[in-house]
């Protein structure tokens, strides 16, 4: 499970290394690898286990093409999708067009999110962060989600 947040930093060619504690868990005994993708929904990108990402692909793929918004997340999750290993020091080397969409220059973090991680620009990471909070914890308890409000911590 992919927890915590890391803060790093791009090298100068776009690699990105992998925290040590995570390698062994993210490329799997068959030294797997990784997929990384475009979050359609925020400027970030996911960072996926080659083998959890093989199950996320087979439903994207099942999507009817025939709905212009099943054809269009195909495009972005599938269109996007960078396979990749890690080399010997344990980075990967994000594509140009990926820092691109996700506006990554050098500081970023890295948000474990339970199957997979955000890759986020780090400014961008704390204004999301900061979002997120007035998200989950309004001013006002009756704004809460049924979920939220039942959940038991």
């Amino acid at each position: 499970m992919f927890l915590g947040i890391n803060t790093l930093n791009l090298d100068a060619k776009g690699r990105l290394a992998i925290p040590v504690k995570y390698r062994k868990e993210l490329v799997g005994p068959e030294d797997a690898g990784v997929v990384v993708t475009v979050n359609p929904y925020e400027r970030c990108l996911w960072l996926y286990p080659r083998s959890e990402w093989q199950e996320v692909a087979r439903k994207v793929i099942s999507l009817p093409d025939l709905k212009k918004q099943n054809k269009s997340l195909k495009r972005l999750l599938l269109g996007h999708a960078s396979e990749l290993d890690l080399d010997g020091q344990g980075r990967i080397l994000l594509s140009a067009s990926l820092r691109e969409y996700a506006g990554m220059e050098k500081p970023v973090a890295l948000v474990g999110q339970g199957n997979k991680f955000e890759i986020w620009a780090e400014d961008a990471w704390f204004a999301t962060r900061d979002d997120c909070l007035e998200t989950v914890m309004p001013g006002d308890e009756a704004e809460l989600s049924e979920e939220l409000a039942n959940l038991a911590l």
